[in-house]
């Protein structure tokens, strides 16, 4: 799947200079631009720091094209980032998952990451349970207490993954228009969390990741787990 026509590839410097912002994003760097210009009408240095904050305000929130590789039983990265936990743990219990410990794969984002996130398979919202939080660090917690938005897929083959959003320290900012029925294929944007966030995959039953602690992970690129496959534990993998 990809994004643009796939005869053709960007290769020009707007793809990495100016790249296309999401939607949610318009908004808040008008806001940013607004406030920037009337400071600087006042002082002038004040104007430079509102420039400098809308430029990182337009890198935020940035939604570059991505190409998803081709496979019906592929478990694609929802997110940029890097693996901080693998983990098997009992999945929340609205997400109609089952009662045993699955793989737990979370892929933590900084606020210098691209933050949209992108289906992890193709298939149809099965469950979605939100459940507004507190501020608090999510680097390396389980992150009980935080704002989540938590979906689960069922798959064309039955199998179900559960994909959850997780807002971190800075916001409680998540947008997610998605409902249950809707159907999406894998790679396609779904949502994105604002300002320092965590994305956590369920894995089936049997469905060993195919990543590591600290592996770069990018959004609708990195093949995370193979529906069809197994796999030894990944390597520094937590019971």
């Amino acid at each position: 799947m990809t994004d643009n026509n796939p005869n053709t590839v960007d290769l020009s410097w707007k793809r990495y200079l100016l790249p296309p912002i999401h939607p949610e994003g318009v908004k808040i760097l008008l806001v940013f631009i607004g406030i920037s210009f009337v400071a600087g009408l006042l002082l002038p240095f004040l104007g430079w720091i509102g420039a400098v904050l809308c430029v990182f305000c337009y890198y935020f929130f940035r939604n570059p094209d991505r190409v998803t590789p081709e496979g019906d039983s592929l478990v694609i990265s929802p997110a940029d980032g890097i693996v901080s936990n693998i983990k098997e743990m009992v999945p929340p219990e609205e997400l109609d998952l089952g009662t045993e410990p699955l793989t737990r794969v979370s892929i933590f984002m900084s606020v210098f990451n691209v933050h949209v996130n992108r289906f992890p398979v193709s298939g149809t919202v099965h469950k979605m349970k939100y459940r507004p939080g507190k501020f608090v660090n999510i680097s390396d917690k389980d992150s009980e207490d935080n704002e989540r938005q938590e979906i689960s897929i069922l798959t064309p083959s039955g199998k179900k993954v559960g994909c959850i959003q997780i807002a971190g320290l800075v916001a409680r900012r998540i947008y997610c228009p998605l409902k249950e029925g809707d159907k999406l294929e894998a790679g396609q944007r779904f949502g994105m969390i604002r300002f320092g966030s965590r994305l956590d995959v369920f894995l089936p039953k049997g469905v060993m990741p195919k990543v590591v602690l600290g592996q770069v992970m990018v959004a609708g690129e990195t093949v995370l787990a193979d529906l069809e496959g197994k796999q030894k534990k990944a390597e520094g993998a937590v019971k």
